[in-house]
């Protein structure tokens, strides 16, 4: 069996892994990834990226199937537009190819060294990985555990057949005629309204009351709005019991909270009811580290109860986001390195790819008045925005609300939702970050026109400047 030694063993090749991987082998430590799939992860692989290229995709189908017959542009397409939905698919993977070659490329400049393959530990330092080649045991001053997570299967709808992840969701032959989405989440949502721009009948199914349960209801409110306009079912309240067999297909068994049963015919059923931590089958037991609840259990560096085993990302706990993967990614490097460093930022940003989109940045409203906070907010419509309405996206009542502490006017928290707003996510938590006070968002010179000027003018308006409104 071939042995490896190495200063840092970094289990795990997505955002979190392969960043951790990078910035310890740009400090000169020696370096192995494991990776049992494709450098990459689930975000780049088979959750992020394919999925927002699936989105673009759609939204540009959408659009061209309205100007059939003309449209208030004065464009006119005399046919429908077709859809070769296996080019579509190349395209999304093509994407993928690309970019997880460049972490690859990055890797390999970095002097990584990459092992392919299933890892399986024996003991805290120590794991065995089973290669297309043999067996290859590495052994390690420092581990980072950076294995991601998976999606929750439900014991009643196991994936296979008709019953997809969103990873089988995004690798489809054609768009099902009858997609039934169980769990109206970011994922379940966005992924809904993709298909139904591609000509899909939609039925949402979610157990809560509303959809989008992660984010406040008026930044999800112009999101079920364009559903219902869209022809999207939603069915809130509802919650999935069994896959029915039927003559010539298939149906999803549902009970509504009166206690209706009814049957849901489908093509696909698509289970996003969230991710869990990927703690079984790779040894975790052997190493001995703490967790608390689901996930491995850290301190603000990214300690596990064991020296010298880190774990980061989705392995941790919530925010189960590629960014904040990333961020601890770097830090843990740092540590390792000799670097005194610390995993505490103000805001982590959380996007929502629906139709508008959504972003929300540190507290809302109703956080801070549960936290005894008293603050002043202003909330800017881009219905008022030149450049929404230029680009026809001031009808949708999307918004930008900036939140401060009513004492010392420092920024809490900053919500959004409207065309293109993940965009300035950046902007909001960079806010944030620095300790802004909203009269520096207010006193900021914002480019006209760009929907960034929203910001700035919620600002002015918490502090009684409004201009545009």
């Amino acid at each position: 069996m071939k042995s490896i030694a190495t200063k840092v063993l970094v289990v795990g090749g997505g955002p979190g892994g392969y960043v951790a991987a990078i910035r310890a082998g740009q400090l000169g430590l020696d370096v192995t990834l494991v990776e049992s799939v494709r450098l990459g992860g689930t975000c780049l692989v088979r959750g992020c990226i394919p999925s927002k290229a699936l989105i673009h995709a759609a939204g540009q189908f959408e659009a061209m199937t309205h100007a059939v017959g003309g449209n208030r542009f004065g464009i006119s397409l005399s046919a429908p537009p077709s859809l070769d939905f296996g080019e579509t698919i190349r395209w999304k993977d093509a994407i993928v190819a690309r970019l997880s070659n460049g972490v690859g490329a990055l890797l390999k400049r970095a002097k990584v060294k990459v092992v392919n393959g299933w890892a399986t530990f024996s003991d805290a330092k120590t794991c065995e990985v089973a290669t297309a080649e043999g067996k290859v045991a590495i052994t390690a001053e420092h581990v980072v555990l950076a294995n991601g997570s998976e999606p929750v299967e439900l014991p009643f709808l196991p994936f296979g057949g008709p019953v997809l992840s969103s990873t089988e969701a995004l690798s489809l032959s054609a768009p099902p005629k009858r997609l039934v989405v169980v769990g109206a989440g970011y994922i379940g949502v966005e992924l809904g309204t993709a298909f139904r721009k591609l000509g899909s009948e939609v039925t949402l199914v979610e157990a809560l009351d509303d959809i989008l349960p992660a984010f406040d209801r008026e930044l999800a409110a112009p999101v079920s709005k364009w559903l219902s306009r869209a022809g999207v079912t939603v069915l809130t309240g509802a919650k999935a019991k069994a896959l029915v067999q039927k003559s010539g297909g298939h149906a999803l068994a549902i009970e509504t909270q009166d206690g209706e049963k009814t049957e849901l015919p489908a093509d696909a059923i698509l289970v996003t009811v969230g991710r869990r931590p990927l703690t079984k089958g790779w040894g975790l037991e052997a190493m001995a580290v703490d967790l608390d609840g689901p996930f491995v259990k850290i301190d603000d560096q990214c300690r596990t109860s064991v020296k010298n085993v880190w774990a980061i990302g989705d392995l941790v706990g919530e925010p189960m986001l590629a960014h904040k993967a990333s961020a601890q990614g770097e830090i843990v490097a740092e540590i390792i390195a000799g670097k005194r460093r610390t995993f505490d930022p103000a805001a982590i940003p959380a996007v929502c790819f629906t139709e508008p989109e959504i972003v929300s940045v540190g507290l809302n409203s109703a956080e801070a008045a549960a936290k005894g906070i008293a603050i002043i907010a202003g909330q800017f419509p881009f219905s008022a925005s030149g450049r929404a309405l230029s680009m026809d996206a001031g009808g949708d009542e999307g918004f930008v609300r900036v939140i401060a502490r009513a004492d010392n006017r420092r920024v809490l928290g900053v919500q959004a939702v409207g065309a293109h707003v993940s965009e300035m996510s950046g902007e909001f938590t960079h806010a944030i970050e620095m300790g802004a006070v909203i009269d520096d968002v207010a006193g900021t010179i914002h480019a006209h026109p760009t929907l960034s000027e929203a910001f700035g003018e919620a600002a002015m308006r918490a502090i009684g400047m409004a201009i545009h409104i």
